[in-house]
C-alpha cells in the first residue's frame, strides 16, 4: 500500500489503460475536445494570438470549457497532445484511443489536485487555476502519451510544480491567455526533462511547501488503487460557454435576458431613459466586478457589462465584446445605473452561485428575475447539436465548411481513429476525403 500522495499519482498516470475508459468518459471528453478545437480556431483571429503566437491560441477569448472546482481543464492538455501527435515519428502509430486516454489522464490529475483544498472549491482569489493544476495536467498527459515509467511520471510532476502558478491579478488583461498556454508548454517540458533524468522532490504533492504552496487548507490524500479507480469526469461534467466571458457572467446573461422580456416587446428598443436602477445580486468576486470596462478583456470579466449588453441586445455573442460595442453610449448610460449586492447565501462557487437582477423604472415599477442554472452548465448541458453549432461557428472562421464537417465527424468517432496524424493533418486545412474516410 503506497503512503505517498505523489507516488500514487505517478502510479495512476502510468497504470491507467484504455480498458479503464468508460463510455461516459469517452463521450464527455470527445465533447470537450470538439469544443476546445473550435475555440482554438476562433482564437487565431484575436489580437492576443497575433501578439503572443500559438501558445495563447486556445484560451485567448475565455471561451473554453470550465470545471468544478474552478479551472479550464482542456486548454492545457489538448494542444500538447496534438503537438506530440504531429511531432512523433509515424511508427508506432498513436490511435484516437491513445489520445483519449492521455487527455483524460491530464484532466483527472487536475481534478484530483483541486479536490485537496477547500479554497479551490471557490472561484479563485490568488492563483489562476489553469496555471497551477493545468501545468501538472499537461505533464501527466505528456507522460502518459509518451509511455513514461512510473518513476519518470513522478519526476515530471515534481518538475512541473516548479513551473506552475500565475497571479489572478492578470485576469481581464491580455496576459491571462498566456497562463494556460504556458501551462501546456511547461508541463510538456517537465515530462521531457524527466525523460532526460532531471529529478525533483519525491514528495512534492504531499508537502505544504510543495504543491500545497498554491492553496490554503491543502490536505492531500493517496489515490485509490487502479482496480477501484473511478474517473472524476464520470461524476462531474464540464460547462460549455455560449459566449466568450467569465463563467459567472453566464448566470447574469441568463437572468438579464429574462428581465428584458418584461421591458421590451417584439423588436422595440430598450427604454433606457425609463430605467432608474439596475441591481445585480451576485457572489462577491472582485475580479469580475468591473463597473466601466474599457477593453474587451475587461468586458469579458464584468458582471455589469454582460448584464447591460444583454438588456440592450437580448443576448451576448462574440462581437458583443468588440471595442465599438463596449463603448456604445447606451451601454455606458446603463452601466451608470448598475448596483451590486452580495447576498450571504450566494457563495462564489460555480456549483452553487446564482444571479438575481432587479430593474426599477422611474415610475417605481420593479421587475426581478433569477437564474440558478444557465444553459451550458453541467446541470443543464448543451445538446450535441448545439455543441456542434458552436464548433462550426468558431472553426469556420479558419477552415472550409467541408473540413469543419469532416473534423466534427472525426472527433465524434475519435475512439475508432487508427492514426492520430490524420487528425492533425486535417486540423491544418483541407485534405482528401479518401484519406479521412479510411481513418474512420
Amino acid at each position: 500500500m503506497l503512503k505517498s500522495v505523489t507516488e500514487s499519482f505517478a502510479r495512476v498516470i502510468h497504470g491507467l489503460t484504455v480498458e479503464h475508459l468508460t463510455d461516459h468518459v469517452i463521450q464527455r471528453s470527445k465533447r470537450m475536445i470538439l469544443d476546445t478545437l473550435g475555440v482554438g480556431f476562433l482564437g487565431t483571429n484575436t489580437e492576443v494570438f497575433h501578439k503572443a503566437s500559438e501558445y495563447s491560441k486556445i484560451h485567448s477569448m475565455d471561451f473554453d470549457d470550465t470545471w468544478h472546482p474552478a479551472t479550464h481543464p482542456s486548454g492545457a492538455v489538448l494542444p500538447v497532445l496534438l503537438a506530440l501527435s504531429e511531432a512523433l515519428p509515424p511508427s508506432p502509430k498513436c490511435s484516437g484511443l491513445d489520445l483519449l486516454l492521455a487527455f483524460n489522464v491530464g484532466i483527472e490529475v487536475q481534478g484530483q489536485l483541486l479536490r485537496f483544498s477547500k479554497e479551490a472549491n471557490d472561484i479563485p482569489k490568488r492563483f489562476h487555476p489553469p496555471s497551477v493544476v493545468g501545468t501538472l495536467g499537461s505533464a501527466a498527459a505528456t507522460s502518459k502519451f509518451l509511455g513514461l515509467s512510473m518513476t519518470k511520471c513522478r519526476e515530471a510532476l515534481a518538475i512541473a510544480v516548479s513551473h506552475a502558478g500565475a497571479p489572478i491579478a492578470n485576469a481581464a488583461t491580455q496576459t491571462k491567455p498566456l497562463h494556460i498556454g504556458n501551462a501546456a508548454r511547461h508541463g510538456m517540458e517537465a515530462a521531457f526533462l524527466a525523460m532526460l533524468g532531471l529529478q525533483g522532490n519525491r514528495q512534492i504533492l504531499d508537502m505544504q511547501t510543495g504543491f500545497g504552496a498554491f492553496y490554503a487548507n491543502y490536505s492531500p490524500k493517496v489515490l485509490p488503487n487502479l482496480d477501484s479507480h473511478t474517473w472524476l469526469l464520470d461524476q462531474q461534467d464540464v460547462a460549455f460557454k455560449r459566449f466568450p466571458a467569465h463563467l459567472a457572467t453566464h448566470w447574469v446573461a441568463d437572468a438579464a435576458a429574462s428581465v428584458r422580456k418584461h421591458l421590451v416587446t417584439d423588436r422595440a428598443l430598450l427604454p433606457i431613459d425609463r430605467i432608474a436602477r439596475i441591481v445585480l445580486r451576485i457572489p462577491d468576486v472582485q475580479y469580475v466586478n468591473r463597473p466601466f470596462p474599457d477593453s474587451e478583456h475587461e468586458a469579458r470579466h464584468s458582471f455589469q457589462f454582460v448584464a447591460c449588453a444583454t438588456l440592450l441586445d437580448g443576448d451576448i455573442t462574440v462581437p458583443s465584446f468588440h471595442k465599438c460595442q463596449i463603448n456604445r453610449p447606451q451601454v455606458r448610460e446603463l452601466l451608470s445605473k448598475v448596483e451590486l449586492e452580495h447576498p450571504q447565501d450566494n457563495l462564489p462557487s460555480f456549483n452553487t452561485l446564482y444571479c438575481e437582477i432587479s430593474v426599477t423604472l422611474n415610475d417605481g415599477a420593479t421587475f426581478t428575475e433569477r437564474s440558478d442554472t444557465f444553459y451550458g452548465h453541467w446541470r443543464k448541458p448543451l445538446s450535441q447539436e448545439d455543441l456542434r453549432e458552436k464548433f462550426r461557428a468558431n472553426a469556420s472562421s479558419v477552415l472550409s465548411c467541408d473540413t469543419v464537417e469532416r473534423l466534427t465527424e472525426m472527433v465524434e468517432n475519435l475512439e475508432d481513429l487508427e492514426d492520430c496524424s490524420v487528425l492533425t493533418t486535417l486540423l491544418k486545412g483541407p485534405s482528401s476525403p479518401e484519406m479521412v474516410s479510411k481513418s474512420i
